[in-house]
């Protein structure tokens, strides 16, 4: 078992539905990452915006931009997360990769689909959750709407780092900051955001506000908003034991099933 997880936000601008673009923008910050890493974060739908054409972008789990994280992961010999568009069996997903420096994919598909923006009429919404094992620590990633859904997010796994990323716009910016915090909390766990900025082509805003959080809800990091930032933050393992142990919120959980 790791003591210390060491991860980097990637903070940063998309370009409009344009993969290769992204890629090649994200490459250059990876690589800009000096010191060694566990794990890489990068935003939610990286190579194209939250876009809802998805037909123009799509990619197969064996697309470039799967082979680029894999590569980039062996490279680098850290774990890469984002989210990106992913056509399987005549459906879209707004999918999650979870990819190891080895190279081995875990995925997860974002359960709750984003009514507002039509994203329940064009992506197939997931069904299960994904709890990683890596390093001895375990981690739950999750994708931006499902943040305001707290049942999804509850700790019944006994997870020690929840891991959002998200396009999630300034103008409900206050929530974002509100439910990271409160997600933590509540699950006496890391809770990390990580969100883009820039403006897109529906002329939606993104001010970032990407952050870290303890088990009691304080914020770790210093990420400007509406900027490009790369923050690295270490978590530790024995403060995640120290205060479950003192405090036992978890013990008094409520036991439920989701339907």
């Amino acid at each position: 078992m790791q003591e210390y997880l060491k991860i980097a936000l990637i903070q940063t601008e998309l370009f409009w539905e344009n993969p290769q673009k992204n890629r090649t923008h994200l490459t250059e910050k990876i690589e800009s990452i000096s010191e060694s890493v566990d794990i890489i974060i990068l935003p939610e739908m990286f190579t194209s915006g939250f876009t809802m054409k998805a037909e123009k972008v799509a990619e197969t789990m064996f697309g470039e931009t799967v082979v680029w994280m894999q590569e980039l992961a062996l490279k680098k010999q850290t774990a890469i997360i984002g989210s990106i568009i992913i056509s399987e069996n005549s459906n879209f997903y707004n999918r999650l990769l979870f990819v190891h420096p080895n190279g081995i994919i875990e995925t997860y598909d974002k359960k709750h689909t984003f009514t507002l923006a039509g994203e329940d009429k064009v992506y197939t919404a997931g069904k299960s959750k994904l709890l990683v094992s890596y390093k001895g620590w375990r981690i739950c990633p999750l994708i931006c709407y499902d943040l305001r859904f707290p049942v999804w997010a509850r700790n019944v796994e006994e997870y020690d780092v929840l891991i959002y990323v998200a396009n999630w716009p300034k103008v409900r910016i206050a929530a974002w900051d509100a439910l990271l915090k409160a997600r933590a909390i509540e699950n006496m766990s890391y809770c990390i955001g990580v969100n883009r900025v820039g403006e897109d082509e529906n002329n939606h805003e993104y001010s970032g506000h990407s952050a870290v959080y303890d088990v009691l809800g304080e914020k770790l990091d210093n990420i400007p908003e509406n900027q490009e930032y790369i923050e690295i933050v270490t978590l530790n393992k024995d403060h995640i034991k120290t205060y479950r142990e003192k405090l036992n919120f978890l013990n008094d959980k409520d036991i439920f099933t989701i339907e």
